[in-house]
């Protein structure tokens, strides 16, 4: 709380404008006791007084025992009184009041009523709004029929609900079937259903409202009869949307419905046209077309002289297909209108000359000629089976079951690696069936198309979509094959697209799992075919998931397999390789090359196969960096053998030699580093060679050499980061090989000599190459090995004229003192 005194008071509502009456806020009161006032910002003084219990407590006390002084009044006036006559406009010390809106103010308790809301509807143009529902939310014209079809199972399934407590709805007729008759030369596909029906105001309800589900009202009425339990979680219902029906414009032209319910004596028929924004309901007469109960929907297909000709829809081998497809496990039958055929024989007439010859002669004798044909005709052929396998118990399941229904699903002609049947409960209930394919479909090399069609999405038993984008199995992971199937998955209206949502990611996590524990019990078979047999075509993708799948590391490491330097013929495992490690071993050993061979002739193993210490082989470009991506196992660090400042730990610790080395061969590095420049970064003694005189490194946190071979391999390679990672470079070297100690007494003896120089350059581009990286100029790295070539062979295999005339020149340029004489030797017959 801030207090001025007396006169600043006055000093500050003297500074207002004169057209505003200052005003103090209700707590600006100056008691005669107290030198100073306290200054409120209250637009109201008895609300200040409210809210400040402190104040409010002063004033009625100042009330009552004293009077006050007001700098906005003359002389002394009780507090009481005062108040009511300032009217305060809220401001930190003080308020300007303008006297209209003090006005406004006062009649503001008079303010007329607001005026009244009025609420509107929102209308639609229906013929647009069909137009846009029947050819915006459906992407594949021929999921038509699976709508369809929904629906009549959703009519037969309330049908089947009702009649347990009402049997006499299902009294006239006792199949529940769905029947599809398809006309391809008139265009017209039927499709009838033995279902609840509809009744007059039924079809005003469902057929006559766009986005009004029967199936919906229906789960609500249900729920509500079993006093508020869960409806939906054993039903077959399907639909939820209200706009399936209205799919069959997709491909027809003129829709109708005829409906009979068992609640109506009457049948009714609808009728609708695309681009029609009304309907006509009437009552059928043709004793021909009364149906005992249920509804017929008949399809007048769009018929076009161009492209897309929808006629092809009504040919019954396509129906049966669609069926087989979409509907294949919808619970009740499915029957098509189907040509079939019976083989029989029948005679045959000869009509030649020597047959009526014959004839005459022996025709009580003769037996009758007959052929084979085929007898054509029309009947009912039941399209689908009523009870999907993976809605049966597992342990009821073999595994021959398992595979015929894998080769007939997915098109396949031999058995998968393995198999998991399983249910999850909880959060998110959905079943599934997933398989390993045996061999990868589209070859060994594709890992990167994530788009695959290997997992079938079922809704209810109903077929939803095939093509998925990594919404159920990331891209590593697409090659499992696999039906799953839900209740209550968050679909689009056109149940086409999956839609991003927590229940998805959850579902795909638990897949991701079931997949894994699958894999994983491949590579626990003991037969180690099956696993090795996996591995050749979707190790790859395994790999691939440890760079891309952090979350899954610990599930992917031990399903890994390479070569090592203990066996190379086959692969082991990561954890083979942490048993087979020596105790004082502290990380995991590897080296990157382009096959095995050039791997383990790599200079960088010859000290860690003296000491018995295995290394792995990275042998393919996705190796390395796989390996990378995973950084350990079981706490033991990945370390590449290629890389500067390789610990061995106490495997190879000789302090005093080392310490000797450098005190020896020290200022041989810095002479070889300054001949060197700027290839490389350093020079130093090298504790992983045994036999070979040097060898170039990379730098720590640099490209190893066969990953700087992979980038520069890229077609599309950023030359700028490629320099950047293959910058630092450490040429190391053997103080124990005979080349290094012949350049140490070289630079002792004469540090400019030009010989040693060019031996330095030649041991920097063999150690270049030895080393796996690529010569910058080959040819010049070719040169100076002819030119050594030359140094050392010169005069060895000469021919014997030219020997003495070699030896002649050598001693006269040498200015040898010692003689030495050549006996003329016979050539061609002449001395």
């Amino acid at each position: 709380m801030l207090r001025l005194s007396k006169r600043s008071v006055s000093t500050l509502l003297r500074s207002g404008d004169r057209s505003f009456r200052v005003a103090a806020a209700a707590g600006t009161s100056i008691h005669r006791s107290s030198p100073s006032s306290t200054v409120s910002s209250s637009l109201n003084p008895l609300r200040f007084l409210n809210l400040n219990p402190q104040l409010a407590s002063d004033a009625k006390r100042g009330e009552a025992e004293s009077r006050w002084y007001s700098s906005l009044t003359n002389g002394k006036c009780r507090r009481s009184e005062s108040l009511a006559h300032l009217n305060m406009k809220a401001n930190w010390f003080m308020g300007y009041r303008n006297e209209s809106s003090a006005a406004a103010s006062d009649s503001s308790s008079q303010a007329p009523p607001p005026p009244p809301v009025e609420k509107y509807e929102y209308q639609a143009e229906v013929s647009r709004l069909m137009d846009l529902i029947v050819n915006s939310l459906y992407s594949n014209k021929e999921v038509f029929l699976r709508e369809l079809i929904s629906n009549a199972s959703d009519a037969l399934d309330k049908l089947r609900y009702l009649s347990v407590t009402d049997p006499d709805l299902s009294k006239d007729a006792a199949d529940l079937d769905i029947r599809i008759y398809a006309d391809k030369e008139n265009g017209v596909i039927t499709l009838t259903d033995s279902g609840i029906g509809m009744t007059r105001q039924e079809l005003v309800d469902c057929l006559g409202t766009i986005a009004q589900s029967g199936t919906a009202k229906f789960l609500t009425a249900l729920k509500v009869l079993l006093d508020n339990k869960d409806a939906g979680g054993d039903n077959n219902l399907i639909g939820q949307f209200g706009v399936g029906f209205y799919s069959a414009f997709l491909v027809a032209d003129r829709v109708t419905v005829s409906t009979k319910s068992p609640k109506s004596d009457k049948q009714y028929v609808w009728e609708g046209e695309e681009g029609s924004s009304s309907y006509t309901i009437k009552e059928e007469t043709d004793p021909q077309l009364i149906i005992p109960r249920g509804t017929r929907i008949t399809l007048h297909l769009k018929v076009r002289n161009a492209l897309p000709d929808y006629k092809g829809f009504a040919d019954p081998e396509r129906v049966q297909k669609l069926v087989k497809n979409y509907s294949q496990f919808v619970s009740f039958p499915i029957y098509t209108w189907q040509e079939k055929g019976y083989t029989k024989e029948v005679e045959v007439d000869d009509d030649s000359a020597e047959s009526k010859q014959d004839n005459q002669d022996d025709q009580a004798e003769r037996k009758k000629k007959t052929k084979k044909v085929v007898e054509r005709y029309w009947d009912w052929e039941l399209t689908n089976e009523t009870q999907p396998i993976w809605l049966r118990n597992s342990k009821e399941v073999t595994t021959e079951e398992y595979n015929e229904f894998y080769r007939k699903t997915f098109n396949e002609y031999l058995d998968p690696l393995a198999s998991s049947h399983f249910t999850t409960e909880g959060e998110v209930e959905f079943r599934s069936i997933l398989y390993v394919p045996p061999v990868s479909p589209m070859g060994k090399d594709d890992v990167v198309n994530q788009k695959t069609k290997n997992i079938r999405l079922y809704v209810k038993r109903v077929f939803i979509s095939d093509d998925f984008d990594g919404e159920l199995f990331p891209r590593y992971l697409s090659f499992i094959k696999g039906v799953v199937d839900s209740h209550d998955l968050p679909l689009n209206v056109s149940r086409e697209i999956l839609q991003e949502s927590r229940i998805v990611r959850i579902m795909k996590k638990r897949l991701v799992k079931k997949a894994f524990d699958m894999i994983l019990g491949i590579s626990l078979s003991e037969n180690r075919e099956d696993y090795e047999k996996f591995w050749d075509n979707f190790g790859k993708h395994l790999k691939l998931g440890c760079i891309e799948d952090r979350e899954n590391h610990k599930r992917l490491a031990p399903l890994l397999r390479f070569f090592s330097s203990q066996s190379e013929n086959d692969m082991i495992s990561l954890d083979e390789y942490v048993e087979n490690m020596k105790a004082e071993q502290k990380a995991i050993y590897y080296v990157a090359s382009d096959s095995i061979t050039s791997a383990k002739n790599a200079p960088f193993l010859e000290k860690l196969l003296e000491k018995e210490l295995e290394v792995l082989y990275l042998v393919e470009p996705i190796d390395e960096v796989a390996i990378q991506s995973l950084k350990s196992y079981k706490d033991k660090d990945f370390i590449d053998i290629s890389k500067e400042d390789l610990d061995l730990g106490k495997c190879d610790k000789n302090e005093e030699k080392e310490a000797a080395a450098k005190k020896e061969f020290g200022q041989t590095c810095d002479w070889i580093k300054k001949r060197l420049g700027d290839k490389v970064a350093s020079v130093q003694i090298s504790s992983r060679l045994s036999s070979s005189p040097c060898v170039l490194v990379s730098g720590k946190f640099g490209w190893s050499a066969n990953m700087e071979r992979l980038m520069k391999a890229q077609s599309a390679g950023d030359t700028t980061s490629l320099e950047f990672m293959k910058g630092r470079r450490v040429f190391e070297i053997n103080p124990d090989h005979s080349i290094i100690k012949n350049i140490n007494a070289a630079y002792k003896s004469n540090p400019n000599d030009e010989d040693a120089m060019k031996a330095i350059d030649l041991m920097y581009d063999a150690a270049l190459v030895s080393s796996g990286f690529t010569p910058e100029n080959p040819a010049e790295l070719g040169g100076k090995i002819y030119e050594m070539m030359d140094t050392a062979l010169s005069g060895k295999w000469s021919s014997p004229e030219a020997q003495p005339q070699q030896h002649m020149a050598q001693s006269h340029n040498a200015e040898l003192l010692e003689a030495e004489v050549v006996e003329p030797v016979e050539v061609d017959g002449k001395k």
